[in-house]
């Protein structure tokens, strides 16, 4: 809780108070003032921070996940993604994430960017990779993660993010990246 006025950009926190905290979600009440002088409420939810990872093989073909989500009710199409635990690095976490989820080991890994999912009330930033130069390897998905691989050349990945196929947000940011860019393995 925070007992003092602080400016925040322009608008001032009167008082902030966690309302609720598990291993993945944090919510946040702030009372305000709020840039148009009218004292007013924001939530913050802070999901820890993730990574999104493209694995784009020697033939230009991307390596995502299909699988249910909870949250949005129905399998999504997407790059693999994971949380990066508290004290853990973006790149391990990539990398251990790529060979849990779809069974690949990567030797060259880059950075493509950080993107910020949803900016309103929303606070997770997701770090962006691609992977190439892939090397097949066991799988080990966790209790909750029901995955199945899909494999599709870069061009369809692309097309299916412009026709709302894909939808989930860094895998669309990081596909067209990756295509703007054209990255060679």
């Amino acid at each position: 809780m925070r007992d003092k006025m602080q400016q925040y950009g322009p608008w001032q926190i009167k008082e902030s108070n966690t309302v609720y905290t598990d291993p993945f979600v944090d919510l946040q009440i702030d009372q305000v003032i709020r840039p148009d002088g009218i004292d007013g409420q924001h939530v913050v939810v802070t999901i820890k921070p993730g990574v999104c990872v493209i694995a784009l093989d020697k033939n230009r073909n991307v390596h995502l996940t299909k699988e249910f989500h909870y949250a949005v009710g129905r399998e999504s199409l997407e790059g693999i993604s994971g949380g990066i635990e508290p004290g853990d690095k973006a790149l391990p976490t990539a990398q251990r994430e790529l060979q849990e989820e779809v069974g690949l080991i990567a030797h060259s890994w880059r950075y493509l960017t950080t993107v910020d999912p949803f900016t309103t009330c929303l606070k997770s930033p997701t770090e962006l990779y691609l992977a190439t130069d892939l090397v097949p390897t066991d799988r080990a998905p966790e209790g909750t993660e029901l995955i199945e691989t899909v494999v599709m050349s870069l061009e369809e990945a692309i097309q299916e993010v412009c026709s709302g196929r894909i939808t989930h947000a860094p895998t669309c940011v990081a596909l067209l990246l990756i295509g703007k860019r054209r990255f060679e393995n």
